[in-house]
């Protein structure tokens, strides 16, 4: 059986750790674990998904959380409760299904004091990691049999019913996802009409079907072209040059977002040295089976621009193709012949290289993401295969590896703190501290040691860095890239924290790493007021024209978001009241700025669009919720009301909320098909709401949805798992399994302290 372990890691030569592995989470695979009836559980789980597969395509999450059920002995001893329809919800009634939820949720708390939790649903993750252990002979040693079997697993289980796979575990099928998922399939030994349901047969006729593999996005040209399935001739220019360009000029990649600076580093310096994989007999056969043409007979050159319509969401205007063409034709042929592959390729390449060690070293190999990860891998083994910048790399494949019942995954990094800031805020909302103080105390203690305690090292300025000592990361501490609401949320939490008994939940943070958490938000707010995620932003809007990619939008400069700002206002507010004489002036600043912010940039139905979740639900919940913080209230506000209207006018007829994922990429309201709710979307409304003071107005919209919410809790207190709920770049879904634990439980919480109840 598989099992989770937690804050597991002994420092070595190859493997260290900031904080001693805090957060950490690996799995592992034992033959012998588990009784026959357990085991016969898991697959039965697995029975289960595979056969609502098309219903529910997020994992449940069933492994890791029954695990720990099981070693807690955990049995849900609070009746449930159901609300019938007349009834009025009763304070009893209320508390009830709250501790229900309470209990259940405090057992799945690990060790270390976390939650753990898959964060993962895109389906491009995974298969570049089979790929670069497939190219480097590390297949068998990094993915043995039991971890090959739960690939194919999770391959086969998301599989769309037309043969090909989505972006994500929602969306329509693409030529990326399908190519590659067909590819991972056959590089793990499936035959060309192997798989289940026909698999590799349905992938391979809709890849042909739509074109073949000569209509791959960019990026997909490019891991293709890695794998020696496709030529980088066909690929549009890379130079590792832009590395070495000149400070001055507005397209220097210390103006870049930092996930795409992160991405096309590693892939410059792959394009730049031309590197390839090895061409065994399954590459010649995937030559043969992925083209309409001889793949000796492919012009290269022409197909740079083609993609797939199914792929593409940011067209590419005209000016970067003709920019592209400039390049390809004008550049590279002088970049790569003599004297200036010596004078200026080889040290463009040196330059790149140092930059992905420096950004490796300070992340400790885990990187700033998942795509990041194997790129800047795959990079160290092409410049040397036996270095030990490469074995370091190794170690920290497993922190990416997820399992659950629809099989395993690769993680965007993980939501550890994240998650866990959420939780600790719904628990503390219970009012319920003496019933679970020990679980309160773990999690204060690992919010804590997670902090970040340096900036980068060295001189990280030059290295295009921006400040983290005193942030909070995504996922644990020794990722260490800084992020504002994750340091948000951090700084919310110890404060609340510190308010309350330290017999009970520990003792309070120092007042000096709370000022660093401070220093860290007030340096990332725009001139606008708004508030960027991970670096200042205030790069020229017009670079987005430059953006490579097909498939996302907004991604080549940092740009302010809905949810940090509001993040933000809500700490510092709090922060202000407890230390009123730190960087008073500055603070109340910040504050009037990202209020003007947040008015500014509310959509004209009254919502606020999403950026991290689904969608305009999401939000509006984040945004009424600083706005209150601050003061802003239904009466003095106009951006409140207007978000009130908005959340009342899309409340459905059984007293939910259900937002489509397709809200996110069409900038637009979509509600869930036929009038579906969702329990997340519900608690987000819900506490919106609350936020507003609709209880003090109307609380009837608040009753019906709590309604809901007790009516949907299973026996032993946890939620059910419903659609996706998480987003990226305008485009992408990610699937936060501990969303439907965290949101419906924090609802019930606040309206239970909020809205008179009989």
């Amino acid at each position: 059986m598989w099992k989770l372990k937690i804050a597991e890691g002994v420092d070595g030569p190859y493997l260290y750790s900031t904080n001693n592995y805090v957060g950490r989470q690996t799995w592992e695979f034992d033959p012998d674990a588990g009784t026959p009836e357990e085991r016969a559980e898991v697959e039965e789980d697995r029975q289960n998904f595979y056969k609502n597969r098309y219903q529910v395509k997020p994992s449940g999450d069933l492994i890791w959380r029954k695990q720990f059920l099981r070693e807690k002995n955990f049995k849900q001893t609070i009746p449930a409760v159901k609300i019938e329809d007349g009834e009025q919800i009763s304070y009893e009634k209320a508390t009830t299904s709250l501790r229900r939820a309470v209990h259940f949720f405090s057992a799945l708390q690990a060790s270390d004091g976390h939650w753990p939790a898959e964060n993962a649903g895109p389906l491009f993750f995974l298969p570049p990691l089979v790929f670069a252990v497939y190219i480097t002979g590390h297949l068998n040693t990094v993915f043995p049999a039991e971890h090959q079997k739960e690939i194919l697993r999770y391959i086969y289980y998301h599989q769309n019913e037309d043969g090909g796979w989505g972006l994500h575990i929602e969306g329509h099928s693409t030529m990326f996802c399908t190519a590659l998922s067909y590819i991972c399939m056959r590089i793990l030994g499936v035959g060309p009409d192997g798989g289940p349901d026909n698999a590799c047969a349905r992938a391979r006729n809709w890849i042909l079907d739509h074109g073949s593999i000569t209509h791959m996005p960019s990026w997909g040209k490019t891991w293709l072209s890695i794998l020696g399935v496709f030529d980088w001739s066909g690929c549009n220019p890379m130079p590792p040059e832009f590395w070495i360009i000149p400070s001055f000029l507005p397209m220097h990649p210390a103006k870049m977002w930092c996930y795409c600076r992160m991405v096309y580093l590693p892939m410059s310096y792959l394009y730049g040295k031309r590197f390839v994989g090895p061409i065994t007999p399954l590459i010649e056969q995937l030559r043969e089976e992925l083209y309409l043409q001889p793949y000796n007979e492919i012009k290269w050159k022409q197909v740079r621009h083609s993609c797939a319509p199914e792929d593409i969401y940011y067209p590419h205007p005209l000016l970067q193709d003709m920019m592209w063409d400039s390049l390809y034709i004008c550049t590279e042929p002088l970049l790569t012949r003599w004297p200036f592959n010596k004078l200026v390729r080889e040290k463009a390449l040196q330059v790149t290289m140092k930059h992905i060690h420096y950004e490796d070293e300070n992340s400790r190999y885990i990187t700033i993401g998942c795509v990041e990860k194997v790129l800047c891998m795959l990079a160290c083994w092409a410049e040397e295969p036996n270095s030990n910048y490469f074995k370091k790399h190794l170690a920290r494949i497993p922190d990416y590896l997820w399992v659950a019942e629809d099989g395993m995954k690769m993680q965007s990094f993980g939501s550890q703190e994240w998650d866990t800031g959420f939780a600790i805020q719904a628990l503390l909302a219970s009012n319920l501290t003496y019933e679970i103080g020990p679980v309160l105390k773990r999690g204060h203690d690992f919010i804590k040691k997670s902090q970040v305690k340096d900036n980068p090292s060295g001189d990280f300025k030059k290295m295009y860095r921006h400040i983290s000592k005193g942030s909070w990361t995504f996922s644990d501490q020794d990722h260490g890239w800084q992020v504002s609401d994750c340091t948000a949320e951090g700084l919310k939490c110890c404060l609340l924290m510190s308010m309350l008994p330290p017999e009970i939940v520990g003792e309070k943070m120092e007042p000096q790493q709370l000022y660093d958490a401070v220093n860290v938000l007030l340096s990332l707010q725009s001139k606008n007021g708004g508030l960027a995620a991970w670096e200042p932003a205030g790069a020229q809007e017009w670079l987005e024209m430059l953006n490579p990619t097909e498939f996302f939008a907004d991604i080549v400069i940092e740009h302010e978001y809905v949810e940090c700002t509001a993040s933000a206002i809500h700490a510092l507010v709090l922060f202000k009241k407890l230390y009123p004489g730190h960087r008073k002036k500055e603070i109340e600043n910040f504050i009037t700025n990202a209020i003007r912010y947040l008015e500014d940039v509310q959509m004209p139905d009254g919502s606020w669009y999403g950026n991290w979740g689904v969608c305009f639900t999401y939000g509006s919940w984040f945004a009424l919720g600083g706005l209150a913080s601050a003061g802003k209230t239904y009466t003095n506000c106009l951006a409140v009301r207007k978000g009130v209207e908005f959340l009342l006018r899309t409340q459905g007829d059984n007293g939910g909320w259900g937002e489509s994922y397709k809200s996110c990429p069409d900038k637009r309201y979509v509600p869930l098909e036929e009038g579906r709710s969702n329990l997340v979307h519900t608690a987000w409304a819900m506490m919106g709401l609350i936020h507003a003071g609709q209880a003090e107005r109307d609380p009837t919209p608040l009753h019906r949805a709590a309604k809901l919410i007790i009516n949907s809790q299973m026996e032993d207190g946890d939620f059910p798992q419903q659609e996706i709920t998480g987003v990226f770049m305008k485009n992408c879904m990610l699937h936060y399994a501990a969303y439907r634990n965290i949101y419906p439980l924090w609802a019930l919480a606040e309206y239970r302290k909020r809205v008179p109840l009989a």
